[in-house]
């Protein structure tokens, strides 16, 4: 697939980002008056649709708006990340960190709210992190390792060299960790 190419399996169609392996999966949703129901995840729709992760922990997060978390990776423990908003409004980045990668350095971003019930895929050896746009989000992801506390790195949110547009509204004040103001530039 190339980019914004898709391919259907099952309620899942999967399209292919500018870097190669990042996907959005967006899933058929069955609305009526009472709500509605999705699936998630399905490992043979997912195979398929070139996602072969075999997830092995969920994690969850709220947060405020404004909350910038990341841009976070594990070293030696890489972990692939189906990631989605179950409430509110994110802008969800990956940054490709894969050596020798024709888009080393490049980045991917996509919005993902509770209303578009989008999904991303950010494969192993990637950065990763979240903005939050709305008032509050709580934001979900499957990982294909444990997290191994021991084993983190991260970069810098606002690196020039990497150049995220972060969408950040006027007015808007940025929270970030200690940790994630201390994290250094890709090149530095």
């Amino acid at each position: 697939m190339a980019a914004g190419d898709s391919v259907k399996h099952g309620n899942f169609t999967f399209t292919e980002t500018s870097i190669e392996g990042v996907l959005v999966v967006d899933a058929a949703a069955y609305d009526d008056e009472r709500g509605y129901f999705m699936e998630t995840y399905k490992r043979p729709d997912f195979v398929a649709g070139g996602i072969d992760a075999e997830f092995v922990q969920d994690n969850q997060s709220s947060s405020a708006k404004g909350v910038l978390r990341g841009l976070h990776f594990q070293i030696e423990h890489p972990q692939s990340k189906l990631v989605r908003a179950v409430s509110g409004e994110v802008f969800d980045v990956a940054v490709d960190l894969r050596p020798g990668s024709p888009t080393y350095g490049k980045w991917e971003g996509v919005v993902l709210t509770a209303e578009n019930r989008r999904q991303f895929f950010v494969p192993r050896g990637f950065a990763h992190g979240f903005l939050v746009l709305s008032d509050t989000a709580e934001f979900c992801y499957k990982c294909d390792d444990v997290y191994h506390p021991g084993d983190e790195g991260g970069l810098a949110w606002d690196d020039p060299e990497i150049g995220i547009d972060w969408p950040i509204p006027e007015g808007m004040e940025l929270v970030l960790s200690e940790k994630d103001r201390a994290h250094p530039s890709l090149w530095r």
